[in-house]
């Protein structure tokens, strides 16, 4: 139920953003919000940080689907914890961006942060879900693996 729900959030709030920005926010125009953070509208064609757009969006939406598929597998099996909470976030973050690309054909991007001249490459609410989802997949894994080492078998 929590997973569903957490996913659930995630898409949901990651849909409305982005119908916001495409009915608001002209194709490319930048809207300052801070000094540091604009809202843009752009399509990123490829993987993160526009990698990979050579493959296709079809190879996307092939392994998004595959990897949805090994999620719900795998969350299925996992008790309630941080690996529990960071697949969740994965999942609304994977489930996202596949909508836009079986809808559209690409993904609207647009959280913009600089620094001076300097840009991070414009990312959405599914990108920042998937960010925080598997940095608490691997910080459960790495908290996992250092228990494990601090309580050497007895023999």
């Amino acid at each position: 139920m929590a997973f569903t729900l957490i996913a659930s959030l995630v898409i949901g709030l990651d849909y409305i953003t982005k119908q916001m920005i495409a009915s608001k926010v002209h194709m490319y125009q930048s809207i300052e919000v801070l000094p540091f953070l604009n809202i843009v509208h752009i399509y990123n064609e490829g993987a993160a940080f526009g990698m990979l757009q050579q493959m296709g969006n079809n190879f996307f939406i092939v392994i998004a689907s595959l990897a949805i598929i090994f999620m719900i597998y795998y969350a299925m099996r996992l008790q309630k914890g941080m690996e529990f909470y960071a697949m969740s976030l994965i999942m609304g973050g994977a489930v996202g961006n596949l909508i836009d690309r079986i809808r559209i054909g690409k993904v609207l991007d647009f959280i913009d942060v600089f620094i001076g001249s300097w840009h991070w490459p414009a990312f959405n609410v599914a990108d920042s879900a998937l960010t925080v989802g598997i940095i608490m997949f691997i910080w459960s894994s790495i908290r996992v693996e250092l228990r494990g080492r601090q309580h050497p078998p007895v023999s």
